[in-house]
């Protein structure tokens, strides 16, 4: 049994702003917008959706397969992965490139100004799933380049390997027919409230039509407002709360966390409304620490503050 992850791996750089950005822009001026930030912190984190989910699978028990391509500033991160016994095999190494990098500022109002360079990441993937599963894999597809974007749901069904389909912050390139054709027998399709109303929007589907197009259905995130789970199995469509925390540091990668949790539950066989349970209590430990990699927890810290917030799994 395998778990594959087809998403971005990438650097966060974190920085704050003493101040607020509205106090250094002129509206009247912005055409001729140059300004500069003088920040009192720099942070660097690992982050990028496939490492993001891939730590809090570590944390489960699990050891997923990373299939993303990164850059020639890779070693530290990939001393990470090691240290959290998750292999390297599936990432693609580029010597005359960077790894994908975030930059992110945020003032004292909490407004972000964020850069994002793509870097390695446009690049496809080298990686040749040698020993693909029908029985027990389960693969994610998350943002990245398109080639993977777009092959990687092909190679899956031709295998017959369930996949998750969530092309987030990709769907503005993505073409109509390019995202119908992944959704299409895409085991699950999974995305947050405004991600969904995207696809809605480009696609000209229903959520009742696009949930007949995937095998198991639809998972959509609401933040704090928890997550709407269509069962195509069960014909039932019902809300997960989201978990309580003790106390919110940065909601950022809350929803990477989630899909950890979703996974952990698919591949222990719970229906699919309890596997959605685990990942509200998995997003819960990101939310209460600073970074998308900065929660740790044991299994059975895991499960026994999952158990005493759901009864149903």
């Amino acid at each position: 049994m395998s778990i594959y992850l087809s998403a971005s791996m990438a650097y966060d750089r974190i920085m704050n702003f003493p101040g607020k950005f509205a106090d250094s822009l002129l509206p009247d001026q912005l055409h001729t917008l140059n300004v500069s930030f003088c920040i009192d912190r720099l942070e660097e984190k690992t982050g990028g959706n496939a490492g993001n989910i891939a730590h809090s699978l570590a944390l489960l028990g699990e050891a997923p397969i990373i299939v993303a391509s990164v850059g020639k500033d890779f070693d530290r991160y990939a001393t990470l992965l090691q240290q959290r016994g998750l292999p390297l095999v599936g990432i693609t190494r580029l010597d005359d490139e960077l790894t994908a990098g975030a930059y992110i500022m945020t003032d004292q109002a909490n407004n972000q100004i964020t850069a994002f360079h793509a870097a390695a990441m446009m690049t496809p993937s080298n990686y040749a799933f040698p020993s693909l599963d029908p029985i027990g894999d389960i693969a994610y597809i998350g943002p990245s380049n398109l080639h993977d974007m777009n092959s990687h749901p092909a190679l899956y069904k031709e295998k017959g390997i369930r996949y998750i389909y969530d092309p987030a912050q990709q769907l503005p390139v993505l073409t109509v027919g390019q995202l119908l054709t992944a959704i299409q027998g895409a085991w699950l399709l999974v995305s947050n409230e405004y991600e969904f109303k995207l696809i809605m929007k480009i696609t000209g589907r229903s959520r009742k039509d696009l949930a007949a197009m995937t095998r198991k259905g639809i998972i959509t995130t609401f933040g704090e407002n928890g997550s709407l789970v269509t069962d195509n199995e069960s014909g039932e469509e019902k809300t997960v709360p989201a978990a309580p925390v003790i106390a919110i540091a940065d909601p950022t990668g809350a929803g990477d966390a989630y899909r950890a949790g979703l996974i952990k539950g698919i591949l222990l066989g719970l229906p699919l409304y309890a596997s959605a349970c685990l990942g509200a209590t998995c997003a819960a430990f990101c939310v209460e620490c600073l970074g998308t990699q900065g929660h740790n927890f044991s299994e059975d810290e895991f499960f026994s503050r999952h158990n005493g917030i759901f009864d149903n799994s």
